[in-house]
């Protein structure tokens, strides 16, 4: 499929994941992209963002936590969790490697931690 990063000014083509693609297949469409404006033109960041807003709202003080610009940091943190390379995950989330590297700093620290924990907990049971 084709993304394109408003910040960036950037499209690229990026793999669609099976439950995505059944998720789209499933929506109707009101013109060439999936989120549109109208039938030839996307849907901005500004419109999706303000989206995002009432549906966060409608959620209450659960909500807090999310944050629209989070969703692609959750994803590469995800990725980096996951042991995929910083090329995959540049590739996908079209990012910078020192993005990338950040981003897998915070993932990593999360995973060393736990072992350390764990190898703890096991070491004094």
């Amino acid at each position: 499929m084709r993304v394109r990063d408003e910040k960036g000014g950037k499209e690229f083509e990026v793999y669609c994941p099976e439950k995505l693609r059944e998720t789209i297949a499933a929506t109707p469409k009101a013109g060439a992209f999936v989120l549109s404006k109208n039938l030839t033109e996307p849907l901005g960041y500004d419109a999706i963002e303000s989206a995002f807003r009432k549906w966060r709202a409608s959620i209450g003080d659960d909500a807090k936590k999310y944050v629209l610009h989070g969703l692609r940091k959750l994803a590469i943190v995800l990725l980096a969790g996951a042991g995929r390379s910083d090329a995959e995950i540049q590739a996908g989330a079209g990012q910078s490697a020192e993005m990338v590297a950040y981003y897998r700093k915070m993932a990593s620290r999360k995973a060393l931690s736990k072992n350390a924990m764990t190898r703890r907990r096991t070491k004094t049971e």
